[in-house]
């Protein structure tokens, strides 16, 4: 396996979530356990819009879900990748195909093959990072539960005990 680094660069990350307006989810799924589902919710309550791309779905967190990239009918600026790495080079094809700016592989999402065809079509790749985790860390939302809880004091209450 090759040097991951290059795909997880800070600046480009950085540069990736304050660019996208609109994120196309690549398995987004209905069910809430599943971190997709999370991390849709998570994204959505942030401002962003969310379109779910799950053939398998029809609507997921009150958004129509596309069969594919190709059937979204509205532009794209980031498509996160919640599938098997095998799947991204078909995925990297279409998110050329439609535009997106930038291509984004979930944790233990990789591959090299998927982020050249991405690159080659003039698009930026971050690999093997969550987006709801770079968000939180970059915009001062992270927390251990993976939420704000608008908590700035460590004293502890007769509630803590």
């Amino acid at each position: 396996m090759s040097d991951l680094t290059r795909y997880q660069d800070p600046l480009t990350i950085q540069r990736v979530l304050h660019g996208a307006r609109t994120i196309a989810v690549v398995g987004l799924s209905g069910n809430e356990l599943r971190a997709s589902h999370f991390v849709g919710y998570y994204l959505k309550r942030h401002g962003y819009r969310v379109i779910p791309v799950n053939p398998r779905e029809t609507t997921v967190l009150g958004e129509t879900s596309y069969p594919s990239l190709r059937d979204v009918p509205e532009p794209v600026d980031l498509v996160n990748v919640f599938r098997a790495p095998d799947a991204v080079p078909d995925i990297a094809h279409d998110t050329v195909a439609i535009g997106a700016s930038a291509l984004w592989c979930q944790f233990g999402v990789i591959s090299e093959e998927g982020a050249r065809i991405a690159e080659d079509g003039g698009v930026t790749v971050v690999m093997d990072r969550c987006l709801k985790v770079e968000h939180a860390r970059y915009a001062g939302r992270m927390h251990w539960l993976g939420f704000n809880t608008r908590r700035i004091t460590s004293v502890r209450t007769w509630l803590d005990r």
